[in-house]
């Protein structure tokens, strides 16, 4: 069934500097009445940054601590939209270079996904990046300070996928997306 929901109230439940915990109440398309909470949050960015001649590429990964999983995962650069109104390919741009001390000659967009939507209305918008030259690393937070960067071939990152060293979801989609539709540039 594809009949509409309405959404009749929403209330902050709790504010973090980024992201805002809210409750909505929502009516189903039978009048039923229901209330639901989420997060409220601007959005992210992820980015495959591909480095190497082409025949040849490596994707530059990064390693870092993960609070929510007690554990290191390997994703591509990523960060949240959080500056009001930048666009998402500035933020990619900005995140290449804070974590991974990169600047991109050329960015396309792959694409965007929902990170999590039946607990967060989260956008991630994800870019893949050419012609990379280094600059200075600019991290913030332990968990960045403590980044590490890898750079397997394009095509062993696939393979990590499938063995499940890669599993952070917005990693998986982008490299999957590159492969898929920009395989011209690896």
């Amino acid at each position: 069934m594809t009949a509409n929901f309405k959404k009749d109230r929403q209330k902050t439940v709790h504010q973090w500097a980024a992201w805002s915990l809210v409750q909505g109440d929502f009516s189903d398309p039978l009048g039923e009445k229901f209330t639901r909470t989420f997060v409220d949050s601007p959005g992210a960015v992820g980015v495959v940054a591909l480095v190497g001649d082409v025949g040849s590429r490596r994707v530059l990964l990064v390693r870092q601590y993960r609070p929510p999983f007690d554990a290191h995962t390997l994703e591509v650069p990523a960060g949240m939209r959080d500056q009001e109104g930048e666009d998402p390919e500035v933020t990619a741009r900005r995140e290449l270079e804070e974590e991974a001390g990169f600047t991109a000659g050329a960015m396309f967009k792959l694409g965007s996904h929902e990170s999590a939507p039946g607990i967060s209305n989260s956008v991630v918008h994800m870019f893949v990046a050419v012609d990379l030259v280094r600059t200075k690393v600019d991290r913030h937070g332990p968990e960045e300070q403590f980044m590490t960067i890898d750079t397997p071939l394009f095509g062993d990152a696939l393979e990590m996928i499938k063995t499940g060293e890669i599993s952070d979801g917005k990693s998986v989609i982008g490299l999957l997306l590159v492969a898929q539709n920009f395989s011209h540039l690896l």
